[in-house]
């Protein structure tokens, strides 16, 4: 019998990559996201490509009855949810300033409750079976904010919050369900192209990018692996090592770097739209449009893959150069 996995998001970005991931190691896959169009294509591409049943649900994550419904539907018509996996997210391009109440209310309901609405359903239906994974998909700013990004950053802290006592509470009641989550960098997606943005030049995702299959993978791996954590990219370990080391220095660099960082000289017409309220039609699909500048793979990811063997590399190196200044001192 096939695994079922479930992915928010799935129509585009991240998502899309990860249903496709998920599907091309023979899971039958739910996708949920809001645009009926986009979520009907990618479901019968997945069909077409890997001969899996993949199951489309429009449905808006912000909407705790919507999720929970979706999940239900996707039990009785696939089967048991085996992995969970929340992606869906929403972002304004602005400062605080220029922000309204209404957008930080939408935009949180997104990206954090929406993964609160998600691992909610799921474990309800995990715990009575006591088996199954939960992803909650984080990022580098969930430690480490960026100006610009307010509504996205403080929806990644509180994600990271939420799992974190979750996860304690699942060990308390001796559950054997895993939740886990992974970290991303900057990723090659529809997102900066469609997420609302008031800047007036369009907004770029600040290098070293990554395509979003190295995210897809990472999810993978996290999802059939018993792993706490798994970062993307050397540059989100820097991000969150930095930031505890020297956060009132990154504060004031960010302050002169962080707006042109995000921005690129191209203008923005004044009535681009975007996504926060209403999905966007459209044949997006998994990339953005920085397909040049963006990396296939993740030494990170590798290390992450191969922590065992990499921790074990570095400790006969370590034993090697101890051992070699202890000779060194034996005749000296």
């Amino acid at each position: 019998m096939s695994k079922v996995a479930v992915i928010t998001g799935a129509s585009a970005g991240v998502g899309r990559a990860a249903v496709e991931e998920f599907a091309r190691h023979g899971y039958d896959v739910g996708l949920l996201a809001r645009d009926a169009a986009r979520l009907e294509r990618a479901a019968a591409e997945l069909q077409t490509a890997y001969g899996v049943r993949a199951l489309d649900i429009p449905t808006d994550v912000a909407d705790s009855a919507a999720v929970a419904s979706a999940a239900a539907r996707v039990e009785q018509e696939l089967g048991p949810i085996d992995v969970w996996v929340n992606v869906a997210m929403a972002t304004v391009f602005a400062p605080v300033s220029a922000l309204t109440a209404r957008e930080f209310e939408r935009g949180t309901q997104v990206t954090y409750l929406g993964q609160v609405h998600g691992t909610m359903a799921a474990l309800a239906r995990m715990r009575t079976r006591n088996r199954g994974t939960i992803v909650n998909v984080g990022s580098a700013l969930g430690y480490r904010s960026v100006p610009l990004q307010s509504i996205y950053c403080g929806a990644k802290f509180a994600v990271r919050g939420f799992t974190d006592a979750l996860r304690s509470e699942i060990i308390h009641d001796r559950l054997n369900v895993h939740l886990t989550m992974v970290d991303l960098p900057a990723v090659n997606t529809p997102q900066f192209d469609w997420a609302l943005n008031k800047m007036g030049r369009k907004a770029q995702p600040v290098a070293p990018i990554f395509q979003p299959e190295v995210a897809a993978r990472a999810i993978f791996f996290a999802a059939t692996h018993r792993r706490r954590q798994v970062w993307i990219g050397f540059s989100t370990v820097k991000a969150i090592l930095a930031n505890r080391i020297a956060p009132g220095w990154i504060d004031k660099y960010l302050a002169k770097a962080g707006y042109d960082g995000q921005l690129t000289d191209e203008l923005l017409e004044p009535d681009t739209p975007g996504n926060l309220f209403d999905p966007i039609p459209g044949a997006y699909g998994a990339h953005g449009r920085f397909d040049s500048q963006s990396r296939a793979t993740s030494w990170e990811m590798v290390t992450s893959r191969h922590r065992n063997a990499f921790w074990a590399l570095a400790g006969i190196g370590v034993v090697s150069g101890l051992s070699f200044l202890a000779s060194r001192k034996r005749r000296t």
